[in-house]
């Protein structure tokens, strides 16, 4: 197995195929496979059974010391101050143009210790200038691996390494464990995922990667879990209506124009970039949301978008859908004037015209039932 020089190797790559032939792509400076087997066939993993996918790439901000909570609630859009220990919640960061910088989720440890998980670097700086006296910053992402196992088989199958209750009455959606005993190796468990599918994350020391990854795939197989690598799960999210750093927005959007705006809590006091939120919550001039194309996938990445001649947006990721029998769907930026459900486009691709229609986002359980399940 080869992968790209100059990208790191993720703690789980070890569990591999020797043979892999793949295509790697680069996740913040870590080589991560499109696919082990196959898209579909990890895609149908994390709709019908359990996909394992590699999640150490993200970014760590560990916040520490007596005004953990209080920097962290300075920072994200969240009221950080009204959560306990062993919960997560997910939301926003934005500059002090009310721009967007991260989407992380916030885990609170308890009143001096606060975990800030994004994907961009840029995280780190905010929350740095927002330290306070006897209050520490530290990046964690190389002392952790984090394996990320999705599907509705999930529970079944960490259930049988553990003694600890994982069933939804004693560990409910968005909340984590820490200590728990999971084939013998000591681990944190969070309640989360990115597929919109009931799922979990592992959490342990890097030096436990290679037993985990032998001890789970080994009682995964009565469960048909399958190493999944990054198309399927570009497939999921996609469906899901969730949105990437770097991909759906960049720092020329606000939270609402990528349908977040549900998560910024003005009530909580003041945040960094709180008034220009107020002033962008009523003037947003586009929307990210989901786009049915005809034709496959292949070039609409940054395609534009027209309706009548006129520039209305762009492709931002297109992908086939399984959900929705194999067609061509993507997440958008669109003008707030043609952001609404049923509206027809055309996508401007270097072979022709493309015909498409605006869907509702999003367009795989939209009333997230089984991340709850």
């Amino acid at each position: 197995m080869s992968s790209p020089s100059g990208l790191m190797t993720t703690p789980f790559a070890h569990g591999y195929p020797e043979d892999l032939e793949t295509e790697w792509i680069d996740v913040m400076g870590y080589a991560v496979p499109l696919w082990v087997s196959d898209p579909e066939s990890e895609y149908r993993a994390f709709r019908e059974a359990v996909g394992l996918l590699e999640y150490s790439m993200l970014y760590r901000w560990e916040i520490r010391g007596p005004g953990a909570m209080a920097v962290a609630n300075r920072v994200h859009s969240r009221n950080i101050m009204a959560m306990g220990a062993g919960e997560i919640c997910y939301g926003v960061v934005v500059d002090t143009e009310g721009l967007m910088v991260d989407d992380p989720t916030v885990s609170v440890y308890g009143l001096e210790h606060v975990l800030l998980v994004g994907g961009t670097p840029a995280l780190g700086p905010i929350i740095e200038r927002e330290l306070e006296a006897e209050t520490t910053l530290t990046e964690g992402r190389k002392e952790v691996c984090v394996l990320s196992v999705q599907g509705p088989r999930s529970r079944e199958l960490l259930q049988g390494l553990t003694d600890s209750d994982l069933s939804n009455e004693s560990f409910p959606y968005y909340t984590f464990k820490t200590g728990i005993d999971l084939a013998g190796r000591a681990v944190q468990i969070n309640r989360i995922g990115f597929t919109a599918e009931l799922g979990f994350e592992v959490v342990a020391p890097i030096a436990d990667a290679s037993a985990l990854m032998a001890a789970i795939a080994e009682a995964g197989a009565q469960f048909d879990a399958r190493a999944c690598g990054a198309a399927a799960l570009m497939m999921c999210r996609i469906e899901s209506g969730m949105v990437m750093a770097e991909v759906e927005y960049d720092g020329t959007l606000s939270p609402f124009e990528c349908r977040l705006g549900w998560s910024v809590d003005f009530e909580k006091g003041d945040f960094i970039g709180r008034e220009s939120l107020l002033q962008r919550r009523d003037s947003a001039i586009g929307r990210v949301m989901t786009i049915r194309i005809e034709g496959d996938s292949e070039g609409l990445d940054g395609a534009p978008i027209q309706v009548e001649g006129l520039d209305v947006g762009q492709v931002t990721m297109a992908v086939p859908s399984p959900a929705l029998g194999g067609a061509t769907i993507a997440m958008a930026r669109l003008h707030r004037d043609v952001a609404r459900v049923g509206q027809l486009l055309t996508v401007e691709v270097p072979s022709g015209v493309r015909e498409a229609e605006v869907l509702r986002t999003p367009v795989y359980d939209p009333d997230r039932i089984r991340v709850k399940s």
